[in-house]
C-alpha cells in the first residue's frame, strides 16, 4: 500500500465530488434541512392541551380551580360551559382533548371536609397525549387541593424536593437533537458513498479504475478520504446548529466529540462502500442504503423509543446497530459532559464495527478485481 496512490485516488474522488453538483448539494444541504425539519417537527413535549371546563357549581372554589387551569402553560382552556351538552361534540371534532367537569356542590363539599370528585373526560385516540394530560390534570388538582386545605389542617409530614440533573427544563429537544445528529449522519454517509460509486458502476468508470495498479485497500481509503472531508463538514454543521439554533447545551469535550464522530463517520462511509460493492445500480443501492441505515438508526438505536421496552429479540438485534452507541455517546457528551473514561465501551464498539465493515468492503472490491 502506497500513500502516494491513496492521495491521488482521494484527489480524483474529491474532484469528482466537486463536479457532481447533485451529490455535493445532497451532502451539504440535506443534513441542514433534515435537522431543521426534524428538530422543529419532532417533539415529545405535551403542552397547551386543548381543554374545556364544565362548571356546574359556579362558586368561588370552582372559579379558583378554573383559574389554576387557565394560568398554566400545560392547558389551553378553550371555554367554560355550564352543561355537558357541547362536550361530546367538541371531543368528536377534535377541538379539545380534555374536559374538566366540576360537579354541583363542589364548594359545599369542600367546606364540610368531604372529597368532591372532579371528572376528567379525555380523547383517548392518542393514548400518549391522553395519559400525559391525565397526569398533568391530576397533579394540578392535587396541588390545588393541598394548598387549599393545608392552612386549615396541618402541613404535610413529608415534602418531596425534586432536582432534575442534566436536563433541568425537561425539554425533549435536548434529548432528541443529539440523537438526530447520529441518524442524519448515518443516512447521509451511507447513501453518499453507495449512490456515487453505484453511478460509477453504471457508467462503466469503476471497471476502468479496477483495471489500474491500485490495490483494493488503496481504492477504498482514497474514496473514504474524500467523502470523510465532506462528512466532517456535515458534523461541524450539525454541532453548530444544535448549539446555536436549537440551544442544546454542549458540556463535554469537543476533541472527544470530534474523535468519536470521526470513528462513526468512517464506519458509516465504509458501509456505503460495501453496499456499492454489492449493488451496482443506483436504485438498488438507494433501497439497500435506506433499509440498512435509516430504519435501524431511527427505530433500533434508542433515538425515539427506549430499547429497554422492546422485546428481547429486538434488543439483541439492536446491539449491532452502530447508531445506538453513537447516540449514547452524543447524549452523554452533550448533556452530562462525559468523556472516554465512561464511554470507552461505546467507542470500542464503533472502532470494531468500522474495522470489520472496512475489511469486508475491501475484500469485496478485491473480488471484483479478481
Amino acid at each position: 500500500m502506497k500513500w502516494r496512490r491513496i492521495r491521488a485516488m482521494a484527489r480524483k474522488e474529491f474532484l469528482h465530488i466537486v463536479r457532481d453538483t447533485r451529490s455535493l448539494v445532497m451532502a451539504l444541504l440535506v443534513p441542514f434541512f433534515m435537522l431543521m425539519l426534524f428538530g422543529y417537527a419532532l417533539s415529545l413535549d405535551v403542552d397547551h392541551i386543548p381543554t374545556l371546563i364544565v362548571d356546574h357549581d359556579q362558586t368561588p372554589a370552582s372559579r379558583d380551580l378554573r383559574a389554576r387551569f387557565e394560568g398554566t402553560l400545560y392547558f389551553d382552556v378553550k371555554g367554560v360551559e355550564t352543561s355537558l351538552a357541547n362536550v361530546n361534540r367538541a371531543i368528536d371534532r377534535g377541538t379539545v382533548i380534555l374536559a374538566v367537569v366540576i360537579p354541583a356542590g363542589f364548594h359545599r363539599d369542600l367546606s364540610r371536609g368531604a372529597k368532591p370528585g372532579v371528572q376528567l373526560l379525555l380523547d383517548g385516540s392518542d393514548s400518549n397525549t391522553a395519559s400525559i394530560a391525565i397526569n398533568y390534570a391530576q397533579a394540578l388538582i392535587t396541588g390545588w387541593a393541598v394548598e387549599r386545605m393545608a392552612p386549615r389542617r396541618f402541613a404535610l409530614p413529608v415534602e418531596a424536593q425534586v432536582r432534575v440533573w442534566y436536563n433541568s427544563d425537561l425539554k425533549s429537544r435536548n434529548f432528541l437533537i443529539p440523537g438526530l445528529i447520529a441518524v442524519v449522519l448515518m443516512i447521509i454517509a451511507s447513501l453518499l458513498t453507495s449512490l456515487t460509486i453505484a453511478r460509477e458502476w453504471e457508467n462503466g468508470s469503476m471497471e476502468q479504475l479496477l483495471s489500474t495498479p491500485l490495490r483494493p485497500t488503496e481504492i477504498v481509503l482514497g474514496k473514504l478520504a474524500a467523502y470523510f472531508a465532506v462528512g466532517a463538514v456535515d458534523v461541524l454543521t450539525s454541532v453548530l446548529m444544535s448549539v446555536f439554533v436549537f440551544d442544546v447545551p454542549l458540556r463535554g469535550n469537543l476533541l472527544f466529540l470530534a474523535f468519536s464522530s470521526g470513528i462513526f463517520l468512517f464506519g458509516a462511509l465504509s458501509w456505503g462502500i460495501l453496499i456499492s460493492a454489492v449493488a451496482k445500480t443506483q436504485l438498488l443501492a438507494y433501497q439497500m442504503g435506506m433499509l440498512s441505515s435509516f430504519l435501524p438508526a431511527f427505530l433500533l438505536s434508542g433515538f425515539m423509543y427506549s430499547i429497554d421496552n422492546m422485546p428481547r429479540p429486538i434488543q439483541i438485534t439492536s446491539a449491532i446497530v452502530p447508531a445506538r452507541y453513537f447516540i449514547a455517546i452524543l447524549k452523554a457528551v452533550y448533556l452530562k459532559g462525559e468523556g472516554m473514561t465512561l464511554l470507552w465501551l461505546q467507542v470500542l464498539f464503533l472502532m470494531v464495527y468500522a474495522g470489520i465493515v472496512f475489511t469486508v468492503a475491501t475484500r469485496k472490491i478485491g473480488h471484483k478485481v479478481a
